[in-house]
């Protein structure tokens, strides 16, 4: 028997095969872009992006293996999030999804609902500050500047649940999704809050939140025409990414740290309690009785693919990244004095700042393009370290596996460690949300026990901080702090005047 797990990205959907001990028999990706359609927002096509990913790894996993569909035990499904989309009573999507932390347009919907509900309220209920990450004052900004839309929305969705709702027909999400939804989850009472939602749209619109390993369904023959897949084939609730990222390295008891190099970098910190801090975002874990911190910084990867397509200029994808990586490494530790805040999709974690932007300071004639790539990769080492030396202080650290395609980047990955002085784990498999998806699936159905995950993908490496580098990047990380808090008042003046 084997398991399936498909993971929605920011540019890619990724699948994955497990067979009946773990061990990763085959994977697939297919590409899609991100949109940003006016500055600050962030958006996919869930029918073409969300639907057709899947479709499209689940056929050639199962073209590439031979495998036998009716073989298949059971499916797990995760994406990018939290994120926002309407659809109809069919499920149809009725607008492109609107994406999580980095899409910022509901900028004034927080503003009010946090005046409306108060923040030591909205900390309390939900668990965090109502921030850009949150779904529920982007259901308002629809409501307030899409109002026909608004009036034929059955259901209000995120990835994962699109997902098991076009497999299956269930409206469901996983408790840890449901919390992002803020401020419309109540983290005391695990469930809704209905008092609050009706300010904003219907309860019957959400969907009905569960725990990620439960069965939602199963396949109908709709689906399992469309994606070669065999029918009634069990489909678990599913999750967030980062928290399908974090189940594959083994982040499942308190103390453990996962940080996902993606296109924005996530942290989840699995804690022995809720605990509440407007630094970060606090949920439900996996599982009943676990408990999460999470955290994120905007912009990661997503600056590499700004600086190769408008500083560097490189058309093809692979060999512009080693270009530029092969570059980078030329530049000494601390890029000869530039410093970079990477904060150009605004911030989230610890800063929760939707206004900051991007800065290169201390540019002179003698920096290089190099100068800028590190300083860019350095930018994002400062914003991990700002994270991680606020989960420190939550709960002891007891380790932190790094996941996502910046792994395969040694110079931010070396660079974040140095800048942090914490070493990080990486492990066997990268494949990330995807074969966590499919390792949830198989606790969903018996085939695996959570503490599998250790034989299944143990550590291959650790990255070590370099001693030598401790004063320099303990120096830049000071000036990192002093640079934002200098140009902080100034970022929303900038936006003011350009979006007249």
């Amino acid at each position: 028997m084997y398991l399936l797990g498909v993971d929605i990205g920011s540019y890619s959907a990724k699948g994955v095969l497990l067979d009946e001990q773990g061990r990763v028999v085959s994977t697939a990706t297919q590409p899609h872009e991100m949109r940003v359609p006016a500055p600050g927002w962030a958006e996919h096509d869930a029918d073409q992006d969300w639907w057709g990913g899947f479709k499209s790894v689940t056929r050639q996993l199962l073209e590439r293996t031979g495998v036998d569909p009716r073989q298949i035990a059971t499916i797990g499904c995760s994406g990018i999030g939290p994120c926002m989309l309407p659809v109809d009573a069919q499920g149809q999507a009725l607008r492109p999804a609107v994406l999580y932390g980095i899409d910022t347009r509901a900028k004034t919907e927080i503003i009010e609902m946090t005046a409306r509900y108060g923040a030591e309220h909205l900390m309390h209920q939900c668990g965090m500050a109502l921030t850009t990450q949150a779904v529920g004052p982007k259901v308002a900004w629809l409501a307030r500047h899409e109002p026909e839309v608004f009036k034929r929305t059955s259901r209000i969705l995120g990835c994962p649940s699109y997902l098991v709702h076009r497999l299956t027909g269930q409206w469901v999400v996983d408790h840890y999704g449901a919390a992002n939804y803020a401020p419309f989850y109540d983290v005391e009472k695990l469930a809704w809050a209905p008092e609050v939602i009706r300010d904003t749209c219907r309860p019957d619109q959400l969907p009905e939140a569960r725990w990620t390993t439960d069965i939602a369904g199963t396949l109908h023959l709709a689906a399992a025409e469309e994606t070669g897949l065999a029918p009634g084939t069990p489909v678990i609730v599913g999750t967030v990414d980062a928290a399908a990222e974090a189940a594959s390295v083994g982040v499942l008891q308190p103390g453990r740290l996962m940080v996902m190099y993606g296109t924005s970098i996530f942290f989840i910190q699995v804690v022995p309690q809720l605990h509440r801090d407007a630094r970060h975002w606090s949920a439900p874990y996996l599982f009943p009785g676990t408990w999460a911190a999470m955290g994120g910084v905007s912009t990661g990867g997503a600056l590499t693919h700004w600086f190769r397509n408008e500083i560097a200029q490189l058309d093809d994808r692979d060999s512009g990244f080693a270009q530029m990586l092969a570059e980078g490494a030329k530049s000494p530790p601390g890029a000869n004095g530039l410093i970079a805040l990477p904060y150009f999709s605004g911030e989230r974690t610890p800063i929760n700042d939707p206004d900051a932007r991007g800065v290169l300071f201390g540019l002179n004639l003698r920096h290089q393009r190099a100068d800028m790539y590190r300083a860019l990769m350095e930018g994002v080492g400062h914003a991990t370290r700002h994270n991680l030396d606020m989960f420190a202080e939550v709960c002891p650290i007891d380790g932190i596996d790094a996941v996502g395609g910046g792994v395969l980047n040694p110079l931010w990955m070396q660079s974040s460690v140095d800048i942090s002085n914490r070493p990080q784990r990486v492990r066997q498999h990268t494949v990330g949300a995807a074969m966590g998806s499919a390792f949830l699936a198989g606790i969903g159905v018996g085939m695996m026990a959570a503490t599998d995950i250790e034989r299944i993908n143990p550590v291959e490496r650790t990255v070590s901080p370099q001693a030598s580098l401790r004063e320099r990047y303990d120096h830049d990380h000071r000036l990192f702090l002093d640079l934002y808090h200098a140009t902080r008042q100034l970022m929303p003046r900038v936006q003011a005047e350009h979006s007249r």
